[in-house]
């Protein structure tokens, strides 16, 4: 009889342990697994809008076109899991200014009230200058400007 006593006090507070720790396991899981999903939605989400302005920017650098602007719709989703988010871009030298070197459009992705942030990178040609401005998911007016001038200058920004 003294072995029943001794297996229930052992027992019963694993017993109790078992029923906050699982559950908690689990919550703390599947907030990991949701964080990843919204990051990789919007990592894709960055990867082709960077993909569009390297599209852009290839088909104005090329000789047969002297001057124009181009509007494109930017083709990713207006939210993510109901969130929106938000974009915006830096134009930076990949080497020395002088050697008139490529330059690189690193492009930065939030969604605006969870937090997620995700960036990706897109390699330009030395003819390219960034117009300041924000990316806004859920605008109707999202879309993707770029405008050439005559001296071959391509002028890239975010519309919305």
């Amino acid at each position: 009889m003294p072995h029943v006593t001794i297996e229930y006090v052992i027992m019963v507070p694993v017993l109790i342990l078992q029923i906050f720790l699982f559950p908690l396991t689990a919550s703390w899981l599947m907030n990991i697994w949701v964080d990843s999903r919204r990051t990789l939605a919007l990592q894709e989400a960055a990867s082709h809008l960077g993909s569009s302005l390297q599209q852009v920017y290839f088909v104005l650098n090329h000789d047969s076109i002297s001057t124009g602007t181009v509007t494109q719709k930017a083709n990713v989703p207006p939210f993510i899991e109901d969130y929106p988010y938000i974009g915006n871009a830096t134009l930076k030298t990949v080497l020395d200014p002088a050697l008139n070197s490529s330059k690189v459009l690193k492009i930065t992705l939030k969604l605006i009230t969870v937090g997620t942030t995700v960036k990706t990178s897109v390699i330009l040609g030395q003819n390219v200058l960034w117009q300041e401005s924000t990316f806004v998911s859920n605008s109707t007016n999202a879309c993707i400007r770029a405008e050439k001038f005559p001296n071959g200058t391509i002028c890239l920004s975010f519309g919305g």
